[in-house]
């Protein structure tokens, strides 16, 4: 188990310490999930990256608290938000939270990361810290063709997924996921972040081109899954 911690200790610090995290955690899709916050709902972000669904949760009033696998990401959440014990080093498959705390769960680009056995214990720690009806929104890429990530390192020759992927989800198999997890499910869809905010006209046509793209279920849209999902007692 260390081992695979700090793999994933190591791939977080770096995409999010770096000029990368904006193009990993774009706000169009932290928009998005704000979307289906309401004021006053305790809210726990898995994986901070950026810190823009936390910046954009707050002006919303949301009671926002979030977990981590780097030290780094957490202090400057921290110190930029002033969120203090809400934001802490923490796993998805190691909440550091008491049970039936929240609201909600957001995991956006989490679950593709994750090996069979740590997933399983993901969706177990979220189904724990949720309140009774409490809901999880999750994203992930959808259909991703892992090997068309591959790349081999030139030092030690070991070939891996560049951005962590170890997974790869169409509807069936999330569903799967979340069913056997013990959630209800609201809805499972495929949706394209596409950000029609950009500030000049060049942005808007590649947008426009993205949107048509998405319209004509083209991989290079980049697709991904949105899932609604409730801690449902029996």
């Amino acid at each position: 188990m260390r081992k695979r911690t700090m793999d994933q200790e190591k791939m977080w610090d770096f995409y999010q310490t770096s000029t990368l995290a904006a193009h990993f955690f774009p706000e169009v899709r932290q928009r998005y999930l704000i979307s289906f916050l309401t004021g006053g709902e305790k809210v726990l972000n898995i994986g901070v990256g950026s810190g823009a669904l936390e910046k954009l949760a707050l002006r919303k009033g949301v009671d926002i608290w979030c977990i981590d696998p780097s030290a780094g990401t957490i202090e400057k959440v921290r110190n930029e938000l002033n969120l203090g014990e809400k934001a802490r080093v923490g796993y998805s498959h190691y909440i550091p939270f008491d049970n039936e705390m929240f609201d909600v769960v957001v995991m956006a680009e989490v679950i593709e990361h994750l090996q069979e056995d740590v997933l399983s214990l993901t969706m177990k720690e979220i189904f724990r810290v949720l309140k009774a009806e409490g809901r999880l929104l999750l994203t992930t890429p959808y259909r991703e063709i892992l090997e068309d990530s591959l790349v081999v390192c030139p030092k030690c020759g070991n070939v891996f997924h560049r951005f962590g992927h170890v997974q790869s989800f169409d509807k069936y198999k999330l569903k799967s996921v979340l069913v056997q997890s013990g959630f209800r499910i609201q809805q499972i869809k495929i949706v394209t972040f596409v950000d029609w905010k950009r500030r000049n006209a060049l942005g808007f046509i590649k947008s426009s081109i993205r949107w048509l793209l998405a319209k004509m279920k083209q991989p290079i849209a980049d697709p991904h899954l949105f899932a609604i999902a409730y801690k449902h007692i029996s």
